[in-house]
């Protein structure tokens, strides 16, 4: 739940009075034309706006209740509970498959083999790609697909167990056939989080949303 928020990214208003509610377990689809503030929206629901510099916010950001600005709030911690994918899949490509998945999860330091590849299994299971990497866990993860990586950069975010998802134009650099996948994913992963995506596509929107919102000039 946001109440008006206003983001800036420098001296630029990027988005203002912004105020919506997302119910748990729904899928909630952000359009708008470019540069209208749909992603600028989304990275400010779990901070990183303050990645970029002059990036500020003022306004509030409530997770259960809890204002996520606060000045106690772990950034860490925040964003294990509100995840993100980006538009292009971002795999870490030092590292294997299995190690992708468990990077989250090492954070809080070290955590018992079985556990671990327990987790692993249950997050490409969710993501809809355990069967068809199972066999080559330790392969590097570059050597996937687009779509593949796509669901294994989802498999990262989710494998910490996280409340929210945030998907900023998960599709926009796959094939039709990479596409689907993520959509019928869509519908099996909002069973356990809440989804939020940013797509500059209607048809996807009323394919995959149980909520739209619409963006214009911020």
């Amino acid at each position: 739940r946001t109440a008006g928020l206003t983001a800036y990214y420098g001296a630029t208003a990027a988005i203002r009075e912004v105020s919506l509610a997302f119910q748990p377990n729904q899928v909630h689809a952000l359009i708008g034309p470019s540069g209208c503030g749909k992603s600028t929206f989304l990275r400010t629901l779990n901070r990183l706006h303050e990645e970029t510099p002059g990036g500020r916010v003022t306004g509030l950001v409530h997770l259960d209740g809890d204002d996520i600005y606060a000045r106690k709030v772990d950034l860490r911690r925040l964003r294990r509970r509100v995840g993100m994918v980006f538009q292009r899949p971002t795999p870490f490509p030092t590292m294997s498959i299995y190690d992708n998945v468990a990077a989250g999860l090492r954070l809080d330091g070290r955590v018992p083999k079985r556990e671990l590849d327990e987790a692993v299994e249950k997050a490409l299971t969710v993501a809809g790609l355990w069967d068809e990497v199972s066999d080559r866990l330790r392969a590097s993860a570059t050597a996937l697909s687009g779509g593949q990586q796509q669901r294994l950069c989802i498999a990262r975010t989710i494998a910490p167990a996280p409340e929210v998802v945030l998907l900023d134009e998960p599709t926009a650099s796959l094939d039709p056939q990479g596409t689907q996948r993520i959509e019928e994913l869509l519908f099996h992963l909002k069973q356990r989080f809440t989804i939020i995506i940013v797509t500059h596509n209607m048809q996807q929107a009323a394919r995959v949303s149980d909520t739209t919102s619409f963006f214009y000039l911020g």
